[in-house]
């Protein structure tokens, strides 16, 4: 019952402030001579509003999920335009909604177009580590949160491949979200093939985050990971050309995945690397003698402001810091969850050139 009523209050408090977006735009509308027919109107607002429920509910309906996903930028920038607009026209008493109207919309066109480019257009973050072990260099490639599917597709994937192999890696890792919930898209579209074309000394190696247990379809999209030279580590720890060992471990939503100390290797001389997608505890890695560990998830908030509330959440949200003799590091990811648009974020994939203080 109580589930229940705090469903009951979010689409409550979903539809007013959808209400109050229509409303503003309502308002432009009638200003130009353009706002006719109120139910049909209404109701077009409503159903876009609402679009992304049908696809997710109804699988051939998957063009509903493309409208939920475009009107999800529209509503969050829609908000915070009409809010701002709103007290400026409070506080000045200038009502000159045609004018006004038309520089909102203006903008709105703008931050899209912005954002679609920094989606689409990825770019790669250069890192340099070292690490007081044995051992000689490494070029790791490293990219989460691709959320293959629709909108994150097979051409953008490709964009990833090509840049990853310019890098000549040693070893390729996804840490986690490779698709959008289903991996039906991914099978569907071939991007399998696009996946086998990349190379790396030591070979692809990926873990799960919280998207793949969404979809409820983690056998087959390991089979089809597996098709595509990609190995998925889960909860478990591997020794990669007697160079490192590697652990993948279960993303935090499974409540019964190992503790990363029991993962531990039992050998110490070899560095240790660790993907784990969801970068919620830093503290038990680091403790555990870790040397890098690598997350995604957050996609740095995706559209500011929202990295302000990721980085409340996590203690790091973004980029890479030392903990203790620990590096660590989150990455904005690859692709995109909902609007195909970044603002304050890019999609990128990380070159980390790893060195060792003892030969």
């Amino acid at each position: 019952m109580k589930e229940i009523l705090q469903i009951a209050l979010m689409v409550i408090i979903y539809g007013a402030l959808t209400t109050y977006l229509g409303w503003n735009l309502k308002k432009w509308l009638q200003s130009l001579n353009l706002y006719r027919w109120p139910i049909i109107y209404w109701s077009i607002i409503y159903f876009v509003a609402f679009s992304v429920l049908f696809g997710e509910w109804f699988d051939s309906l998957h063009v509903f999920s493309v409208i939920g996903s475009y009107w999800m930028f529209l509503f969050e920038y829609g908000l915070i335009l009409c809010v701002l607009v709103n007290l400026f026209i409070l506080l000045t008493r200038i009502k000159r909604t045609k004018i006004v109207g038309t520089i909102v919309f203006s903008l709105l066109i703008v931050l899209f177009a912005f954002g679609t480019y920094n989606a689409y257009s990825p770019v790669v973050r250069n890192l340099e580590i070292t690490i007081d072990k044995k051992g000689e260099p490494l070029r790791l490639v490293v990219a989460s949160d691709f959320h293959l599917g629709i909108l994150s597709d097979k051409e953008h994937l490709q964009k990833f491949v090509d840049l990853s192999n310019e890098a000549h890696p040693d070893v390729v890792l996804l840490v986690g979200d490779l698709v959008d919930d289903d991996p039906i898209w991914f099978v569907d579209e071939g991007m399998d093939d696009v996946m086998k074309q990349l190379k790396a000394t030591y070979g692809v190696y990926g873990v799960l985050g919280n998207h793949e247990y969404y979809g409820g379809k983690i056998p087959l999209l390991v089979e089809e990971m597996k098709n595509a030279n990609v190995k998925i580590l889960m909860d478990e720890t591997i020794l990669v050309g007697n160079r490192f060992y590697l652990t993948g471990q279960e993303d935090s939503v499974n409540e019964n995945r190992m503790k990363i100390a029991d993962l531990k290797p039992e050998n110490g001389e070899y560095p240790w690397f660790v993907m784990n997608h969801t970068p919620n505890d830093l503290e038990s890695p680091s403790n555990a003698g870790v040397d890098l560990h690598l997350s995604g998830h957050t996609h740095y908030g995706q559209l500011w402001p929202n990295n302000l509330i990721t980085n409340m959440i996590f203690e790091l949200d973004y980029g890479h810091m030392l903990k203790e003799r620990m590096h660590a590091l989150v990455s904005s990811g690859f692709g995109f969850w909902g609007p195909p648009t970044r603002i304050g974020s890019r999609s990128e994939l990380w070159v980390i050139d790893v060195t060792f203080t003892k030969e």
